[in-house]
Formats: structure tokens, sequence, C-alpha cells
């Protein structure tokens, strides 16, 4: 795919290492490096593809596309494209959340929010109130920040007084984990910690996975600011041939039984592909959906298409 389409390649060992200990009603906020996040959090592919597509199959209809999937079904609240943006919505949902189980009495209610962003969001204002507030309030929320140390085309340690993400954790009286992100089997580990903890009602934890970006900030950067030598550094990591090499030689699984694997998946994708090319675009009518309380108070006709009211046409005449 072309042009702003934000890939994960890198970083599918935070993904994974998290959001696959999560039940279904826990909630997930994202980044617009979002896909792979619907993915682990059971968005169908189908629907996944389309949205990229801009389909009406997608889903979020086509609306939202690569940088805003959102899934009411499956929890995932959204990818947001500005940074910092999605943290205060993780916390709400941490929030309600608590709410539930301690105001309305709902004891079975233990969700937990998780807040993936990335390294360049935490010299944002939101960041800190957001830690603040989960902090005085013990909400149950975990902040992931998926640091693959570049902002864009800025070097993260040339953006930041203290490159140590996690120690910003403690000054707000929570936990902060440094973990390898490229090696799920660690991941999970420190995530099960933190959303066993904050299940249990201990309040929230900053996990930073120190991981990276295998392409450049989107499809449309030509990504020309990064050392060679650094990305053939990090490609020598792969998070998925590494989880590989270790099952292998770990006799958890056979070459035979990951190529299986592999051509399942790749018959996924291209079903997916497929469905998402055979689908239909949005209609017109659903252009000024969810932006406007009454579309017809602006001159928006039932098809979406704006009526004139110059006499020198038809009254009633539709026209674009």
């Amino acid at each position: 795919m072309f042009g702003f389409v934000h890939l994960y390649n890198g970083q599918e060992a935070v993904s994974t290492g998290f959001i696959k200990l999560l039940k279904k009603e826990d909630c997930v906020v994202s980044t617009y490096r979002d896909h792979v996040h619907a993915l682990s959090k059971g968005v169908p592919a189908r629907a996944v593809m389309s949205e990229l597509f801009g389909k009406a199959t997608g889903c979020c209809r086509g609306q939202g596309g690569s940088m805003h999937m959102f899934s009411k079904e499956h929890n995932l609240l959204g990818g947001f494209a500005f940074i910092g943006e999605g943290i205060p919505v993780a916390t709400g949902a941490a929030f309600t959340s608590k709410y539930r189980r301690e105001v309305l009495k709902e004891a079975d209610c233990d969700h937990v929010a998780v807040a993936f962003f990335g390294d360049g969001t935490c010299n944002n204002g939101q960041f800190f109130g957001c830690l603040n507030m989960a902090a005085l309030w013990k909400l149950p929320i975990v902040f992931v920040v998926e640091n693959n140390l570049w902002a864009i085309g800025m070097s993260h340690l040339r953006a930041t007084s203290d490159p140590e993400i996690y120690k910003k954790g403690p000054a707000f009286g929570m936990p902060g984990v440094h973990v390898d992100g490229m090696d799920v089997l660690k991941v999970r580990e420190v995530a099960s910690e933190a959303i066993t903890r904050a299940r249990r009602g201990e309040g929230p934890t900053l996990v930073e996975c120190e991981t990276y970006r295998f392409r450049g900030h989107s499809l449309a950067d030509p990504d020309e600011l990064r050392n060679p030598a650094e990305k053939a550094h990090y490609a020598a990591r792969d998070p998925i041939t590494a989880l590989k090499k270790y099952m292998i030689e770990n006799s958890l699984s056979s070459e035979a039984e990951l190529k299986a694997i592999e051509k399942k998946i790749d018959e996924e994708v291209e079903e997916a592909v497929e469905f998402a090319e055979a689908s239909p675009v949005p209609p017109r009518s659903q252009l000024l959906e969810n932006v406007f309380a009454d579309p017809k108070g602006f001159g928006i006709g039932p098809d979406g298409r704006y009526r004139c009211e110059d006499p020198k046409f038809t009254e009633g005449t539709a026209h674009v």
C-alpha cells in the first residue's frame, strides 16, 4: 500500500505480548499504527483490510482508514493520529471500570485498559497528566510505550532530557518497567504482571518496550535519516524470526509446522485483499454521518449531497 500507511514491521512482539493476555471486555487504545493492534484484539482480517482500502465493509465502514481503526464489539477504542490523543481515552476507560466496580457495585467488573503510544508522546502534557490521574485514583490501566527510537525523523536520544522513559513511572508513584520489545516472551512476562496488578486494583504500570520500526515513519517516508548500520542491526533481531528460532531450538514446533502456519497466514491475507477489493465504496449518504447532528440544517440532502437553492436551478434538484 502507498501513502500515509504506518506499518508495524519490527514491533509485532509488543502488540502480541500484551493484547493476547487481555479479555474481550478489556479495552485497547492505539495510535496510527493500529491495524496490528486491531488484529491482535480479534478484529477480523477482512474488516481490517477493507478499512485500509477505505471500503464500506471495513471496521469503520471506510471512514476511519489506516489511522483510525475502531471496533465496539472488540473494545478497540480507536487509533489516534495525534500523539497523546488516545491516552486520556484509555484513562477514561479505566476510570469507567473502577466506577462500575466501586460505585455501581458490579463486583465482577475487573476490566483493564491498555494504552499504546510511542516515545515521541512521552514529552507531551497528556502523558504526564494522565499518569498522575491514574496513579492518584489507582486506575486499572497499563501505559505501554512502544519506543521505536524514532519520532518520524527525530531521534529519541535527541528529543528528551532523560531517554529512559520507564523512570517516569515512579515519579508518579507507579512501577516503571523496561523490557526488550523485540522479544515476545519477555514482553508477555512483563505484560502479565502489569495486567494482573491492574486487575487486582493495585493501580497503573508504565512499561517501556524498546523496539524498532523496520520501515520509514509511513510508506510516504523515504527513510533517509537513519543510519543503514542501525537498521541492519535491528533487522537481525526481527521478533518473528527470533521466536521461530526459539521454538525450533526448544522443540516446541517443527519447521514444517511453522511453514504450514505461514501458508495459512498468506492465504488469509490474500483472501482479505480480494474481499476488500470486491467490497463497495461507502455511499455518498454516509459523507456527513457523525459530523453534524442535523445534516438537513446545513443544506444537506438525504443522499449526502449539497442542495443548491439558487432560483436558476430547478427547485429541489440536488447538485454536487
